[in-house]
């Protein structure tokens, strides 16, 4: 039973449930208990599982160890405390745990020295560090004098579960702390993780406590659920819920740049959005910048120091970038200088979301929208690192479709309406991966090990056959018509007897390749005559199509195809780029988001029909806090949709424009589908491949989050009927079958199989302790993925679709879009247009560089837009 509290309890009953020297450590560092550890230390001291969600500076960490510490200089006081390990502390972060053991010495020393102050014989609290970092002497060193608190990742728990020497030492365990859950239980990292819990306490023989510490995040009853897991009849085990999410007061400002975002030319917004930001940055202590891309990051940095370098207003080097892409030491300064209030500016993508103490940050700004309300939260939460400072956000909008966005994600935030987390169900390759590791403990018989698999959240529903399957796999029952491949058994398995085991080897192979994070490299890139042209990302390289042209190094390229990790193009000139360099750094707009931005049009158009414009625009204002400005801009923009089109695509209805390209000489078909872009990504395949199929013709994709477009040639015979019939024809009960044949030969699906395919141990990345390169993994990859075509139910290939289905795409909403389409809960309507509506500009320019780089298109958008506005001043109406 999952049990929600946000009361905070009277500080003396807290005060009652602590030894009186652990009180006095803290009472002489704290002034006072922050609300998260009022709330969450009666609940561990009295033994229940519990999940603490709260923001950055909530004092989070220590709610959960101030406990257990105590604890735990009690049993060393009554000299009950063994030579092992008592408490497990699970980050994902591995750079990040050298600094918890930093911040738990502190309160275990200090109140191990108040102990005996107070008389008190206390032997020493042990605290190590076991990453795939540690070395070898400090391995062995732990087995001679095993720490009492042991520092982990999910990788390295999973390796010493198999460890004959070390797993005994963790037969005393009683506490486990699991840290940013949330950033764990939206991977498959995070269902390697649930299966490592459950071994550890089927090893253990008994419930230890868990407690799991998130940042702002949502619905917390299955989060409780993911960390706590189930017992042997399904029934979800105890848990209490420690809601301190919404504690710190937060202000969060729509920004809107001095300038027609309309008609001014990229150099004019580029220039006006950068006056905003450096004037946030002049008027706070220390400015945290987030950005969405990387590629952003270093351009806004660059940018900003010629700013402040003329104007002397701010050192430059008191600003300075931090991003995944930098090195792990220029990271650790930028991080040091943050915490030591040495810099004014910080700019970010996303590495400083989470988990890092940044120490005093006074004000967020964010570049663009957040694409959700979660990460919005998360991210003005890095500012007003006391409980009691207010976490100040800036939102600077770049165009009426982000100034939408970022109004309705404001007020979300406001009303701590949060989107829904996605967390990976029955990942067939991290169970594949687990029960080699099991293997290599003892024999199990399949109904015994089932049980402990189904106890985890993620496997839960696991059936009996499912998890046959992978066992066949496991014990090579494919090795004929894998031959050749390099693909046996890392099992033994009696299917008559149902027992399985061990194999000779396997050992060193999980020992080696154990963990969820795939390895991505870069991808080179040959035109057809063979000159070499560059490199892309494997993410990006994953999205294209044959067809999709692309810019790099200036130049326009045609995809063809590709070979391993090898990237075929041909040079085209004078073609509009349909996928965005930047794609595969772009986050996506949440589906919860989405919709509500969906809802959010069709409220403003409400408000314009019954009030008027300037009604409208007093309505918002005190609504949603907005600017006069800001307002304006948003009901101008909804007034002319409605002038032009007659039509506003909201939540309830879905327009689709036909419109002919002149130029491209290609009809297009916009799909205004506000759903955010994974949900439309599986949408806009389905429909492409049925619509491929009727008109025998290579359709043309693009994805955004406020919809899609088909683009096709101009006598392929696309019209109204044609795309009524479309609609009709891609149903919920369909589209998951569609969709698999149209990834059958897609790039996505070739690298996300390889991925697969080395969690589930079938690709090796590491052989006898010599790295394997990725190249020759994906050719070895593909080779493997046609044999497996051929096979039925094998579990590698099965996964594979899911991941691309269920984690990288959002088919569940999908199917749950098209319910509603089906059940007349949303119209759809085609409509022909000479030119597209203003909603759709921003979708016909998707294939543009983003907005830091955006000549190209703002020169578009300011085009289409011009050419409405002349046809809505000569007629009225273009449809």
């Amino acid at each position: 039973m999952v049990e929600v509290v946000s009361d905070v309890p009277d500080e003396g009953e807290v005060v009652k449930s602590l030894s009186p020297y652990t009180y006095s450590w803290f009472s002489k560092r704290y002034w006072e208990f922050t609300p998260a550890q009022l709330m969450a230390i009666p609940y561990i001291k009295s033994g229940r599982n519990v999940l603490i969600s709260s923001p950055t500076g909530s004092g989070k960490t220590l709610a959960a160890f101030l406990a257990v510490i105590d604890e735990l200089v009690r049993l060393a006081e009554l000299g009950r405390l063994q030579e092992s390990i008592y408490v497990l502390y699970v980050s994902p972060l591995r750079a990040l745990n050298n600094d918890m053991r930093r911040n738990l010495s502190e309160p275990i020393e200090g109140v191990v020295a108040e102990a005996r102050a107070s008389g008190i014989d206390v032997s020493e609290i042990r605290l190590a560090v076991r990453t795939s970092d540690t070395l070898p002497n400090e391995r062995q060193r732990m087995l001679r004098k095993p720490p009492h608190i042991l520092i982990t990742t999910p990788e390295s728990l999973s390796i010493a579960l198999s460890s004959p020497k070390f797993k005994g030492l963790m037969s005393t365990v009683r506490w486990v702390v699991v840290d940013e859950v949330h950033e764990l239980a939206g991977s498959k990292r995070g269902a390697h993780l649930s299966l490592s819990l459950e071994r550890l306490q089927e090893f253990v023989g008994r419930n230890f406590q868990r407690v799991g510490l998130s940042a702002t995040i949502s619905p917390l009853d299955e989060i409780a659920k993911f960390l706590v897991g189930y017992d042997d009849e399904g029934r979800c085990r105890d848990c209490v819920v420690v809601d301190a999410r919404f504690v710190k007061p937060i202000s969060i400002k729509v920004v809107c740049p001095k300038v027609d975002i309309v008609r001014a030319s990229a150099e004019e917004l580029n220039t006006a959005i950068y006056d905003v930001l450096a004037s946030v940055v002049e008027s706070h202590r220390s400015t945290l910048v987030f950005t969405n891309t990387r590629s952003a990051t270093e351009r806004v940095v660059f940018k900003l120091k010629r700013m402040f370098e003329r104007n002397g207003v701010v050192d430059v080097d008191e600003i300075e970038a931090h991003h995944s892409s930098l090195s792990r030491e220029v990271r650790l300064d930028v991080e040091e200088k943050l915490k030591r209030g040495e810099l004014r500016c910080v700019v970010s993508s996303t590495s400083l979301e989470l988990g890092i103490d940044v120490g005093y940050i006074d004000a967020v700004v964010l570049l663009s929208s957040p694409k959700s309300v979660t990460r919005l939260i998360q991210r003005v939460g890095r500012s007003g690192h006391n409980v009691r400072d207010m976490c100040r956000g800036y939102l600077i909008a770049v165009d009426r479709d982000d100034l939408v966005e970022v109004s309705v994600l404001a007020q979300l935030a406001l009303e701590r309406k949060l989107d829904n987390i996605h967390i990976p169900r029955k990942p067939l390759d991290v169970l594949a991966q687990h029960l080699v590791g099991m293997s290599l403990e003892r024999r199990w018989r399949v109904d015994e090990a089932l049980k402990v698999i189904r106890r985890s959240y993620s496997y839960v529903d696991l059936t009996n056959d499912e998890f046959v399957k992978v066992l066949r796999y496991l014990a090579g029952r494919y090795e004929e018509e894998l031959e050749g491949l390099n693909v046996y058994a890392k099992i033994w398995f009696d299917e008559f007897e149902g027992v399985f085991g061990r194999k000779r080897g396997s050992r060193m192979i999980y020992y080696l390749n154990v963990g969820a994070i795939p390895d991505e490299a870069k991808v080179k890139v040959f035109t057809d005559s063979g000159k070499y042209v560059g490199d892309l990302e494997e993410g990006f390289v994953e999205y294209l199509e044959p067809g999709d042209v692309f810019v790099l190094g200036g130049r326009t390229y045609e995809f063809l195809r590709s070979d391993g990790m090898k990237v075929i193009v041909s040079r085209v000139e004078n073609v509009r780029p349909t996928v965005p360099s930047w794609f595969s750094e772009m986050l996506p707009l949440s589906f919860d988001s989405a919709l509500k931005v969906g809802e959010f049009r069709g409220m403003v158009y409400e408000s314009m029909i019954r009030y008027g414009v300037e009604g409208a625009v007093k309505e918002l204002m005190s609504k949603y806090g907005l600017t006069h400005d800001v307002s304006k801009y948003i009901v101008n923009y909804v007034y002319e949709q409605l002038t032009y089109l007659g039509l506003i695509p909201s939540d309830k209805l879905y327009v689709v424009e036909v419109w002919e390209d002149l130029e491209s000489r290609t009809t297009n078909a916009i799909f205004h589908y506000l759903l955010g872009r994974k949900v439309n990504d599986a949408l806009s395949r389905a429909y492409a491949a049925l619509l491929s199929d009727s008109l025998g013709v290579n359709v043309r994709v693009t994805v955004t989050d406020n919809g899609f477009m088909l683009s096709v040639p101009m006598n392929a015979g696309l019209d109204e009927q044609t795309l009524y019939e479309l609609v009709r024809s891609v149903t919920s009960e369909n589209i998951v079958n569609i969709l698999k044949r149209s990834l059958r030969n897609s790039e996505l699906l070739k690298r996300r199989f390889r991925h697969c395919a080395e969690r589930a141990l079938a690709l090796l990345r590491r052989y006898k302790g010599v790295d394997t390169s990725i190249s020759r993994r994906q050719v070895n990859s593909e080779t493997l993925l046609k044999v497996a075509r051929k096979l039925e139910g094998y579990p590698i290939l099965d996964e594979a679709y899911r991941e691309v289905l269920e984690d990288y795409m959002d088919v569940g909403n999908a199917v749950k879009i098209l319910k509603q389409v089906e059940l007349g809960g949303i119209s759809v309507k085609v409509v022909r247009v000479l030119l597209p509506s203003p909603f759709a500009h921003n979708i016909v320019a998707h294939g543009y560089s983003d907005v830091v780089l955006m000549d190209d298109r703002r020169k578009l958008l300011i085009k289409l837009y011009e050419e409405v506005m002349k046809r809505i001043s000569q007629r009225g109406k273009a449809y």
